[in-house]
C-alpha cells in the first residue's frame, strides 16, 4: 500500500554551545584500508531547542536531544570541519548570530499553546491565525532574507513541524515543500517501521542506514504537493494504525530554488529512538545535507550516546489555543512562572547531564 500524500488545494534565557568536530580517521574494515574523514569546509549547524514545557520523562526532551545530536557530530569519526552551537528557548533577532551558519535545526513545541515555546514563532493564540505585530514581521522577514540569500539549510524535527498561524506555514512550506496541518494530519504513538521511499533509493541521506523500527510518536500525513524539488526519504508503517491511515511520508527532503534545503523528519518524540545506531545516523545524515554537507559513503559514523538522562514531568496549564475558546485576538498569552522557570534553570541542568558542556567557550 503506498503511503498518502495530500496535494495542496516573556523572555526567555538562551544557552549557546559553541563546540568543534574531532577530526579523527575511520577504520573501514571491509575494505582493509583507512579512509580519511569527509572535510565540512568550515560549516556551522545552528540549533534551537525549545525548552522542555509539558510530557512525561524520556518524551519532548527537545534540550537533551538536540545536545545529544550536537555532541554526536562533535564526537563523529568520518566527519571533520563542522562546528555547532546550540540556543534555548527563542531565537537571536540579531542577524549576526546567523552569519555563517549552514542549517537550523529546530526540535521544540508549535506555536499553537501559549504555555509553550517555539524558538521563531509566537503562541498563535496571541494573534488568532492572523498577522503578527510589526515587531515579528520584521524579524521573520530578515531572518527569511537571510535563509534565502545564504541558502541555509532548514531542519523540522517532531513537534516543531505543526505551525498553526499562516505566517508560520507560509515559511514552513517555502523552507521545507510541506506542512503539517491539524486536523488532516495526524501523529499516532505506536510501534513504528521506519523504511526507505522508493524514489528516495542513492539519495546521501540513507548512506550507511538501514531501516529500523522504534516505538514512537510520528507526526506524519504531511500535505505535500508533486513537487519534482521534494523527495520523499521515509515510509512509516504503525502496527496497530488506530487511524486507519495506512503507510505514511514520515520525512522528506526539499531542494530550494534559492540553493537552500529542507530535511523533515516527524518522529523523535522518544528520546531513546537516538540510541539507534540507525535512526541517529539518518538524523545525522538529514541535517548534514540541509547544510550542504557531503556525506560519507557509509553515513556519518558516531559513539552510541547515552540516552538514559531524562528530564522531571512538566504540566503546566494549557492556555487557550489558537482558534480554540478563550482565543482573543491580540490578547497577550497567558503567563507560565514554571515555564520561565524551567528556562532559566536549563543550563544547570545541562552542565549537570553533559557535564563536559560546563567547560566549553560561550559566546554572549
Amino acid at each position: 500500500m503506498a503511503p498518502s500524500v495530500f496535494a495542496p488545494s516573556s523572555r526567555l534565557s538562551r544557552l549557546r554551545l559553541p563546540r568543534l568536530a574531532s577530526s579523527l580517521l575511520l577504520a573501514t574494515a571491509a575494505l582493509g584500508f583507512f579512509a580519511a574523514p569527509s572535510h565540512a569546509q568550515g560549516k556551522k549547524i545552528l540549533f534551537l531547542s525549545g525548552p522542555k514545557d509539558h510530557g512525561a520523562p524520556g518524551r519532548h526532551e527537545y534540550v537533551l536531544d538536540l545536545e545529544t545530536l550536537a555532541q554526536s557530530f562533535e564526537k563523529a569519526t568520518n566527519l571533520k570541519g563542522v562546528t555547532t552551537q546550540h540556543i534555548v528557548g527563542k531565537a537571536p533577532t540579531d542577524m549576526a548570530a546567523y552569519k555563517d551558519v549552514a542549517a537550523i535545526v529546530i526540535e521544540s513545541s508549535s506555536d499553537r499553546d501559549p504555555n509553550e515555546t517555539h524558538p521563531l514563532f509566537p503562541p498563535d493564540a496571541k494573534f488568532n491565525h492572523g498577522r503578527y505585530d510589526a515587531e515579528t514581521t520584521a524579524f521573520l522577514k530578515q531572518l527569511n532574507d537571510t535563509i534565502k540569500a545564504n541558502k541555509i539549510g532548514i531542519v523540522l524535527i517532531h513537534y516543531a513541524t505543526w505551525a498553526e498561524n499562516s505566517a508560520g506555514k507560509n515559511l514552513y512550506f517555502e523552507w521545507t515543500g510541506g506542512l503539517w496541518v491539524n486536523p488532516i494530519s495526524k501523529n499516532p504513538v505506536d510501534e513504528w517501521s521506519m523504511a526507505q521511499e522508493p524514489e528516495a533509493k542513492g539519495h546521501p541521506i540513507w548512506n550507511g542506514v538501514k531501516p529500523w523500527t522504534e516505538h514512537d510518536e510520528v507526526f506524519c500525513r504531511f500535505m505535500l504537493p508533486d513537487d519534482k524539488r521534494r523527495t520523499n526519504l521515509v515510509r512509516g508503517t504503525a502496527k496497530a494504525d488506530q487511524f486507519k491511515i495506512g503507510p505514511q511520508i514520515a520525512s522528506f527532503a526539499y531542494q530550494r530554488d534559492d540553493g537552500g534545503r529542507g530535511f523533515v523528519y516527524g518522529g523523535q518524540d522518544w528520546r531513546n529512538t537516538l540510541g539507534g545506531e540507525d535512526h541517529r545516523r539518518f538524523m545525522m545524515n538529514g541535517i548534514a545535507w540541509a547544510a550542504n554537507i557531503d556525506i560519507p559513503a557509509e553515513g556519518i559514523q558516531s559513539p552510541t550516546p547515552d540516552v538514559s538522562n531524562v528530564s522531571p514531568p512538566v504540566q503546566l496549564p494549557f492556555g487557550p489555543r489558537a482558534g480554540g475558546p478563550g482565543a482573543v485576538p491580540g490578547g497577550a498569552p497567558a503567563a507560565s512562572p514554571a515555564r520561565d522557570a524551567a528556562v532559566k534553570d536549563v543550563q544547570t541542568k545541562l552542565k549537570e547531564v553533559f557535564p563536559e558542556t560546563a567547560t566549553r567557550p560561550k559566546s554572549n
